[in-house]
């Protein structure tokens, strides 16, 4: 397994970018922005872009794997190499998720804390309704680590 940082046209797995969010929309507003990385073991399995948002905070807009790797360790590896990359130059690592049973405890298992809430981002921001887990999401909620 290996991570790279990529600079071609991300366009090209926007496929996989809709895996870690369904949105095009809101895939458009940070797909031009920041860092992007691929996960290869084999072939590509997971993209993860990360973004300078000021005050020594860099956040993960977009990490995901495909489906079918999904519980392999690959979302682990792409929080410790962002950790591992990003220490010394930043000294937190956020991201937003929705309050879902099934990306809140990947970020606690990845040592991350609740740090606050955006209420109703989700039915505020997107055009469906987004169900994750069995879960509605309305509610966005962001997660740090200090790195």
């Amino acid at each position: 397994m290996r991570i790279e940082k990529f600079n071609g046209d991300r366009r090209e797995f926007l496929s996989l970018l809709l895996v870690g969010d369904e949105s095009e929309a809101m895939i458009e507003k940070y797909i031009d922005e920041g860092t992007m990385y691929l996960l290869r073991d084999e072939d590509v399995r997971g993209v993860c872009i990360v973004v300078d948002e000021g005050d020594g905070i860099l956040e993960i807009k977009n990490i995901a794997v495909l489906p079918e790797y999904h519980r392999r360790g690959y979302g682990r590896a792409f929080i410790d190499f962002i950790s591992s990359e990003y220490r010394g130059k930043f000294s937190i690592l956020q991201a937003g998720t929705g309050d879902s049973p099934l990306t809140v405890p990947f970020y606690e298992r990845c040592g991350f804390v609740r740090h606050h809430v955006i209420p109703g981002y989700f039915t505020i921001n997107y055009d469906h309704p987004i169900v994750e887990g069995g879960v509605l999401l309305c509610d966005m909620v962001y997660f740090r680590k200090c790195i």
